[in-house]
């Protein structure tokens, strides 16, 4: 028997789809952070996503800055939907996704993050599903968290393997990210690392302001840390966000976009870890959403149990 072509795509496929339900893909999930906000901490998201992707890696960027979601105004795209609308069942996963330059998939989260701790247990198994059966093959999973000590940042840096704080070389930057980690390592039982010093002068710069902040963690916290690299000011990254591209894809040789490159191979060389500190899977998509629900299930919980109990003395106290 003869097969057409589309015969062959097909059985292909199904053959690809089986795999990676027997054997799916590690997953490498990465949160970028920062303890403030003005550090260019989205950039980093956006081009270390481009250069792996670049380098041929299959990326996606959940941007979960609740309070200044801009990715897609950084790249110039117009997105519709949320995660809001795929928990609300008006459009599937698949439908909010947008496609970004390099072939990276932009997941615009916004109120939807917010919204996974009031759900029932049958809406959030239909949106673990839904992550579950994306038809998207991902090696890398980058989480464009707010600044500073939401709860919604410390859960997307619990759920990760891997966090990045981005610092600048200035003293509230790096007051901020010390206590940052401070609250990560004490409070959530986060306890590693990554560092990447941006905007600097040179990288002398960039190590100079990494061995300032060990020299304060090492002293008075129980934390690893690393350091990524030095991303350098550069004139052509102002222009590449006044034009709405990222610069690796706008100007390829800059001093920044070389950097990027260096620091995304860099971190394609992380082995990926497939279980949490607290011994959870963590080496796929549907077990990062999983937790995610959990932790915000847990915030909601310990807010109302405190909320009820600044009620009740008040009311014992009127009787």
């Amino acid at each position: 028997m003869q097969l057409s072509n589309m015969d062959v795509f097909s059985s292909t496929d199904q053959a690809d789809n089986l795999r990676r339900i027997i054997h799916p893909r590690p997953l490498k999930i990465i949160a970028i952070s920062s303890g403030k906000g003005g550090v260019g901490k989205t950039n980093v998201s956006i081009n270390l996503a481009l250069a792996m992707a670049k380098q041929g890696k299959e990326v996606m960027v959940l941007d979960g800055d609740l309070g200044l979601a801009n990715i897609d105004v950084l790249l110039g795209l117009t997105t519709e939907y949320d995660l809001s609308h795929v928990i609300s069942g008006e459009r599937t996963l698949e439908e909010i996704i947008v496609d970004g330059p390099e072939n990276i998939k932009i997941i615009p989260a916004s109120s939807g993050i917010n919204e996974m701790a009031n759900l029932t247990p049958s809406q959030q198994m239909g949106l673990i599903n839904a992550f579950s059966d994306l038809g998207h093959a991902i090696d890398v999973l980058i989480v464009d968290t707010g600044a500073g000590l939401s709860d919604t940042v410390t859960n997307f840096c619990k759920a990760s393997q891997d966090v990045v704080v981005v610092v600048h070389d200035e003293p509230a930057s790096i007051t901020d990210a010390y206590a940052f980690m401070k609250v990560m390592s004490r409070k959530h039982n986060v306890n590693r690392f990554h560092v990447l010093a941006n905007m600097a002068n040179n990288a002398s710069e960039g190590s100079a302001l990494f061995k300032k902040l060990t020299k304060a963690t090492d002293r008075f916290l129980d934390v690893i840390l690393s350091f990524l690299g030095t991303v350098p000011y550069d004139e052509k990254l102002r222009k590449s966000v006044q034009h709405q591209r990222a610069v690796v894809e706008a100007f390829p040789r800059s001093p920044s976009a070389l950097a990027f490159k260096r620091i995304s191979r860099q971190i394609n060389n992380w082995p990926v870890d497939t279980l949490s500190s607290e011994g959870h899977s963590s080496g796929e998509l549907k077990f990062f959403v999983e937790r995610i629900i959990q932790l915000e299930m847990v915030v909601t919980n310990i807010t109302q149990a405190t909320s009820l109990n600044t009620v009740i003395p008040q009311q014992e106290a009127c009787g």
